[in-house]
């Protein structure tokens, strides 16, 4: 199931999914990472993990590609699901926080965070 170091699995399944050994890292994170064009040093220096997690999870992915692929979709529809009852759950209240008036004295602040959104394209969500 797993590549094996030492006799020890450094690909685990959990209550998460399939995680890195002694991490709560998963392989749908990396996989997240790789879908947005990071290198595996990238993903290793950012998630952190050593160049060995990484090459397994690599390795196990490719290894067990399908699978893991269809688990992957599965976990991107449940966090869909999530994020859509949360947004609903909390559609009032985040409409209420977005009546309310910057406070005073954080007008310069607001107006260059809102240029960087600007130059960025990201658009506020409104609910």
């Amino acid at each position: 199931m797993s590549s094996v170091i030492n006799e020890q699995p450094l690909i685990i399944r959990t209550d998460r999914g399939l995680t890195i050994s002694g991490t709560r890292i998963t392989i749908y994170d990396v996989i997240d990472h790789l879908k947005a064009g990071w290198t595996p040093k990238l993903i290793e220096n950012w998630l952190p993990l050593t160049q060995e997690q990484v090459n397994a999870a690599l390795s196990y992915i490719e290894a067990n590609r399908t699978e893991v692929e269809e688990e992957y979709q599965s976990v991107l529809q449940t966090a869909q699901e999530l994020r859509e009852y949360w947004e609903e759950k909390n559609r009032d209240r985040l409409a209420q926080i977005a009546k309310t008036p910057p406070k005073p004295g954080t007008e310069a602040i607001d107006a260059k965070l809102q240029a960087w959104k600007a130059k960025l394209g990201l658009i506020a969500r409104s609910f």
